[in-house]
């Protein structure tokens, strides 16, 4: 899923992105499956960690062992070579059967022909109990579905009680809680950690996501990339946003710019959340795992803060897709594959909720027995917040996929005082003017 860690490879793969006009459905992919779409070999490509790679290629054996007559040709890689590797690959004619695609690259990759319609292939690919309004998310500005969601991910605050208790802070309760509180709560962590002589803030960083200023957006009425029925942010909403993640600064609920870069660079375990020194972090809320092993603390996840008190428009984002290259032999194959993985108990069991809680409610149940008490964190935040989640964003279009560098750019032009908040704002404004899609 995209977070601030994840933005670092966006504009190498929007400048190879071009590459792939030429790329439609007639193009070859290389696999060796039959031209008549019943293949008996799939390729499948993916990125992640070592964790997902373990528990991936534990899923495919499987399918495998269910499946003799499908042969399995998996491939992986980290996120920062995944898109360059998967844009040179559908340039050759050389695409993966099966590939791991995300909602800041779906309508790329998707308006230019290079992912194929799965509702061509739903007598082999049942998507028809996954809830409407996620499954739509994997869909192109013409209905076209291209993407199979994974699971979902939920922007929220993680929060360590522990260090709460420590400051003598008492866990919010986060269906009214709002910005001005929450950075109230975070001071006062950090003046409590400075009169101890601890290493610890109230919050590590904010200001220089484009999932902050979404959210933020939205709890304004507004989007980043509305549709037709919606209204684009406003220069004021953003202004508000610079200017509140300012006054972070200034009250010491956060640390300084050059610091928040450092712990945003640092990583999980040698970042301030991971490790036991911040009490609150901005994620997407299966994260709050990564977070949990690295740290050794009992996490928690927060509803977002709201700008308007119980108006907090949580939404429900598709951690991630499998979709189907739009020129593959294996069509059989490859949507038989992504069935076994998206729907079989067994499988689920292996996959867990690694790349997001599954959006299949019957399957949540099943794995339920198999996963520990932090994993439990994130399946009942998951659960809980589907009586209140509001209509999701539309998906990243092709023209701002470089949206979230651009952002983290400017806003750290805001708070390193390089520039106003206004001067800033118009300009973050300017870009996404010229990154909206044609409706």
């Amino acid at each position: 899923m995209i977070t601030r860690r994840s933005t670092i490879g966006l504009l190498a793969a929007a400048g190879a992105l071009p590459a792939l006009a030429a790329c439609g459905p007639n193009a070859s992919d290389g696999s060796g499956g039959g031209e008549d779409g019943g293949g008996d070999s799939v390729r499948i490509y993916w990125w992640g960690g070592d964790l997902r790679n373990s528990l991936t290629r534990e899923a495919l054996d499987l399918f495998t062992a269910s499946h003799e007559d499908v042969t399995v040709s998996p491939e992986y890689s980290e996120w920062t070579g995944y898109w360059d590797k998967l844009a040179t690959q559908f340039a050759g004619g050389d695409a993966p059967d099966v590939l791991q695609m995300d909602e800041a690259y779906i309508d790329s990759y998707g308006t230019r022909s290079s992912l194929l319609d799965l509702e061509t292939v739903s007598d082999l690919l049942d998507l028809s109990d996954m809830d409407e309004a996620v499954l739509d998310t994997g869909r192109l500005a013409d209905g076209t579905l291209v993407g199979a969601p994974l699971g979902i991910g939920i922007f929220s605050i993680g929060v360590n009680p522990t260090l709460l208790e420590q400051a003598g802070v008492a866990m919010p309760e986060d269906t009214t809680w709002t910005w001005d509180e929450f950075a109230a709560l975070s001071t006062q962590v950090s003046d409590w950690a400075t009169e101890a002589g601890e290493d610890v803030v109230g919050f590590d960083f904010f200001g220089t996501s484009a999932a902050e200023l979404g959210a933020w957006a939205r709890q304004s009425g507004q989007q980043l990339f509305p549709r037709e029925d919606e209204t684009l942010i406003s220069k004021d909403t953003i202004v508000a946003y610079l200017e509140y993640a300012l006054a972070l600064v200034e009250s010491g609920a956060v640390v300084g710019p050059s610091e928040q870069v450092e712990d945003f660079a640092a990583g999980v375990e040698q970042g301030r959340f991971g490790n036991n020194r911040a009490a609150f972090h901005l994620q997407f809320h299966t994260q709050v795992q990564t977070f949990q092993k690295a740290s050794g603390s009992p996490l928690e996840l927060l509803r977002l803060p709201a700008r308007t008190s119980g108006d907090h428009q949580m939404v429900n984002k598709a951690s991630m897709y499998w979709s189907i290259a739009a020129g593959t032999g294996s069509t059989d194959a490859a949507a038989t594959l992504i069935d076994f993985l998206l729907r079989d108990p067994e499988a689920a069991k292996v996959l867990k909720i690694e790349r997001g809680v599954t959006s299949f409610p019957e399957l949540q149940t099943e794995i339920e027995s198999v996963l520990d008490e932090n994993e439990m964190v994130s399946l009942d935040f998951a659960r809980e917040m589907q009586a209140e989640v509001v209509r999701p964003p539309l998906v990243t279009p092709a023209a701002g996929v470089g949206f979230g560098d651009e952002l983290s750019r400017l806003g750290e032009e805001s708070l390193f005082g390089t520039r106003p908040p206004a001067d800033v704002a118009d300009e973050i404004l300017t870009v996404l003017e010229g990154m909206q899609p044609e409706l």
